[in-house]
């Protein structure tokens, strides 16, 4: 299972710090590629005008699908507006 400090991720910004728990389970398959999905996901999402919260949570929830996945995998916008419609 999870420590504490692996279910949660910490957004710094000037005025506040948001903790966003892990998403999926935590029985991780393969965690390869996890922290360039994270980075990927993240620069995508604020180049395209999202807030840095909005971006670290849809970040967070693409590693969430990309570590159930075996070796070096992607993740589809469909997968993730599924897993965001929860």
């Amino acid at each position: 299972g999870r420590s504490a400090d692996d279910c949660t991720k910490s957004l710094f910004t000037s005025s506040s710090v948001v903790h966003i728990e892990a998403h999926g389970s935590d029985e991780a398959l393969d965690v390869t590629g996890a922290g360039d999905t994270v980075a990927a996901t993240y620069a995508t999402s604020l180049a395209a005008g999202t807030d840095f919260e909005s971006a670290a949570r849809l970040a967070n929830v693409a590693a969430g699908l990309v570590v159930m996945k075996k070796g070096t995998s992607t993740v589809t916008r469909e997968e993730l507006a599924n897993a965001m419609a929860f």
